[in-house]
């Protein structure tokens, strides 16, 4: 897929320099303000509609799973806008559709049914399904190489840092009840607000010359088996979620904290060594160690299957190498796809990058309840058997493109 980068192509990085290829100063604020934003809504949107707007638990559930489902609609064409230059546009539309869903949830009164929280989820849908496509053609815009996949590592760290402390600022509001629930509605949007504003701000296009037609354009690269192969891969970004409270504290009876733990403590792990572990994987091809994850990944499923039987002390002591292999995931698959893509053709293959990774994490939560409620066994053995056969079928792709 791409070759080993010479040690000249693996300088050690300042911030300055990361920040640059990472779209600038204004760009980095934008990624920080939208993060935080985010936090402090999309973990309680479950409980807005329940609480404010007074719908069943099942009947807001399915709304957001329709609003993330629908979002994923707006892939293709956002490929096609960002082949024909869209940058920072794009990335700040992302943003401001969820201004227009923040602004539908506070517009509804209690008791309005079940029509504006499913527009409103839908909004915030096709926003989040669409913002790591752009961010990421912005990214590739104005860097490339190791230090464009750096810069992608650089704003996953950024992303995570705004997304946990947005969502401590909201645990805290949670105790005012409704009304501290429009509260942070309220900061969300004006949040997502200011974000598209700092994006927009950057003016970052793509060279309008490169079309698909252009000679040396290149083909559309063959993604399938990495799609199909991400689809499987994503399952581990809902582990620390799902999974591992399950585990604990549905089968272990454990007390709620220790998957509190788990949460914080991968969190605190993907914002300090994602980076770093990106910038010391240059030293192989991005397909190897998109491989390699898969077998890291597979590992700690196994670690998780085995240590459900010693308690929630080493269930927890599994989740950092887990963690591990989900960092070598992030910061290889993404730069992955944005090298094996012409630019000419780069928004299309975000796009369907994206399209994956959205119907991995809308598919994964069902799954993985599903396969908890047969055991330890059947969750963490199913989980490592399609994960390694994902990581072979990366490796074996490894040296195509």
């Amino acid at each position: 897929m791409t070759t080993t980068a010479p040690p000249s192509a693996r300088p050690s990085l300042t911030l300055r320099q990361l920040t640059a290829a990472g779209g600038g100063p204004r760009y980095a604020a934008a990624l920080a303000v939208d993060a935080l934003g985010t936090g402090l809504l999309r973990p309680f949107l479950l409980l807005y509609g329940i609480t404010v707007l007074g719908l069943s638990a099942t009947t807001a559930g399915l709304a957001m799973t329709v609003g993330i489902v629908a979002g994923l609609a707006c892939l293709p064409p956002l490929g096609r806008w960002l082949d024909r230059g869209a940058r920072s546009t794009a990335v700040a539309a992302s943003m401001l559709v969820r201004v227009a869903g923040v602004v539908v949830l506070l517009a509804a009164p209690a008791g309005a049914g079940t029509g504006p929280f499913t527009l409103a989820a839908l909004l915030l849908g096709v926003g989040n399904q669409s913002w790591p496509a752009a961010h990421a053609a912005l990214v590739a815009t104005v860097s490339e190489g190791r230090l464009r996949d750096a810069a992608l590592a650089g704003a996953r760290s950024v992303r995570n840092a705004g997304l946990g402390v947005g969502a401590l600022l909201a645990a805290g509001a949670m105790a005012a009840g409704p009304g501290g629930l429009r509260v942070l509605a309220v900061a969300s949007g004006v949040g997502y607000l200011a974000a598209a504003g700092l994006a927009w701000s950057v003016r970052v296009a793509a060279d309008p010359t490169v079309r698909q037609d252009a000679p040396g354009a290149g083909p559309a690269p063959r993604l399938g088996a990495l799609l199909g192969a991400n689809v499987l891969y994503v399952f581990c970004l809902n582990v620390p979620e799902i999974a591992v409270p399950l585990v604990l504290v549905e089968q272990l009876h454990a007390s709620p904290t220790w998957a509190a733990a788990v949460f914080v403590a991968n969190t605190v792990l993907v914002v300090t060594l994602q980076v770093p572990v990106t910038t010391w994987s240059a030293r192989w091809s991005r397909g190897t160690v998109m491989a390699a994850s898969g077998v890291v990944l597979a590992l700690g499923y196994l670690g998780f299957l085995f240590a459900t039987g010693l308690g929630p002390a080493a269930v927890a002591l599994v989740s950092v190498p887990f963690t591990l292999g989900e960092i070598l995931y992030a910061g290889s698959s993404t730069a992955l796809v944005t090298a094996l893509a012409p630019p000419a053709l780069l928004g299309r293959a975000l796009a369907r990058f994206q399209l994956s990774t959205g119907f991995g994490l809308a598919v994964s939560p069902a799954a993985i309840t599903a396969l908890a409620a047969h055991g330890p066994a059947a969750l963490w053995g199913t989980l490592a058997a399609g994960t390694a056969g994902a990581s072979a079928a990366v490796w074996r792709e490894r040296h195509r493109a």
